[in-house]
């Protein structure tokens, strides 16, 4: 029984109509929503209650970006949740490919690093009990036809997982969105990997989708946010997007159907929005348990613990 829930960019979007939507289920009994601003935090917090008519929610203050930040929110996590949500993300500001304190770039922290870290952190600590949802993205296997490429590893070995973690697998880049995908492939062979260390644990990659009313594209330089922003408004006039409401019960879907195997990642059989199909389907890659295995090297070698 899934009755407390931790989701990390809880303040807007995704996160925050995820919170909504697990407050309307009558056994959910604690949400705590992961923000990295505390103010925006609360505000949040008391837009749910009002939205849902429960005082259910608790602010935990976290930066995924930040390893210190997430091991104080880990230690400050009162007690353990039956659930996580991993849809903290982006395009990792304005400077994306800078390199952080942990040495990795902007972007690859935000999406993987603090993530892989808060999971792993809660579950030797005894404080994830049932399911972890990381929020995946069809750019991981690339969108034929919206011009999305599929990321081109040589043999997506540990070193070349560093090298992206690092900045210098895509050192001549400089549109984050190309960044995106290979994070978001890496992210995937990881959860497959910590699905076979923690069985007690259901892992399951699920993308959200195009998503429109999200803040996933305001870090980008203004021109760029303005092309992407109009794009989604049209994609959903063409049904090749959805709301808001949609990519949060993606996620819902994760958490309560256990239909959803652990290991696997969930996206759009076609293009950004519809019907959900395992991605080992569409690139074979994903399942592939050394290239998984890398990626969890990696990870441990930028981060370990």
């Amino acid at each position: 029984m899934i009755r407390s829930v931790f989701i990390t960019g809880a303040n807007a979007g995704l996160g925050k109509e995820s919170a909504r939507q697990l407050a309307l289920r009558a056994n959910i009994d604690k949400i705590y929503l992961g923000c990295r601003d505390p103010q925006k935090g609360q505000i949040a917090q008391a837009e749910l209650e009002q939205l849902t008519g429960r005082n259910i929610f608790e602010v935990i203050t976290i930066d995924v970006s930040n390893l210190d930040s997430v091991a104080n929110a880990v230690n400050s996590l009162p007690q353990s949740v039956d659930a996580l949500v991993m849809n903290a993300g982006g395009t990792g500001g304005k400077h994306f490919h800078n390199l952080n304190s942990s040495g990795v770039t902007e972007i690859f922290a935000v999406n993987l690093l603090g993530h892989s870290v808060l999971a792993e952190s809660l579950l030797t600590s005894g404080k994830l009990n049932h399911v972890a949802v990381y929020a995946g993205s069809e750019a991981a296997r690339g969108v034929e036809e919206m011009g999305m490429k599929r990321p081109t590893f040589d043999t997506s070995s540990v070193s070349e997982f560093v090298g992206l973690a690092q900045g210098s697998y895509l050192s001549s880049v400089n549109d984050p969105t190309v960044a995106y995908g290979p994070i978001k492939y890496m992210g995937a062979l990881w959860m497959s990997a910590m699905a076979r260390r923690y069985p007690q644990v259901r892992f399951v990659t699920m993308s959200p989708g195009a998503t429109i009313g999200t803040q996933g594209f305001d870090s980008l330089p203004l021109l760029k946010r303005v092309m992407m922003q109009s794009a989604m408004k049209v994609m959903l006039l063409l049904g090749k997007a959805h709301k808001v409401e949609t990519g949060a019960s993606r996620y819902m879907d994760a958490v309560f159907n256990a239909n959803y195997k652990s290991g696997l990642f969930y996206a759009s059989r076609k293009g950004l929005t519809g019907e959900l199909a395992d991605q080992a389907t569409l690139f074979a890659d994903i399942a592939k348990e050394q290239y998984q295995e890398n990626a969890y090297q990696a990870i441990k070698q930028l981060a370990p613990m």
